[in-house]
C-alpha cells in the first residue's frame, strides 16, 4: 500500500502541477502540501480534503474487524 505522501506527490506530478499551483487550487498553502507530500504524521483533515480533490483522490475509512 502506497502511503499518502507518495500518492498525492505522485499524482501531482502526473498532472503535471508544482505545488504552488496544487496548493492555489485547493486554496491551502504551499508549506500545507509539501508537508503532506513530506508525510507529516498530523494533518488537518478540513484542508487534506480540498487538496484531495484537486488531486482525483479520495480519502476512504473503513471499520476494521467485525463489528
Amino acid at each position: 500500500m502506497e502511503s499518502l505522501a507518495e500518492l498525492s506527490r505522485q499524482r501531482r506530478k502526473a498532472l503535471r502541477l508544482t505545488q504552488a499551483e496544487v496548493a492555489e487550487l485547493a486554496g491551502v498553502s504551499e508549506r500545507f502540501v509539501r508537508l503532506v507530500e513530506a508525510g507529516k504524521p498530523t494533518i488537518r483533515l478540513d484542508k487534506l480534503q480540498p487538496l484531495l480533490e484537486v488531486l482525483g483522490l479520495r480519502l476512504r475509512v473503513e471499520l476494521r474487524g467485525g463489528a
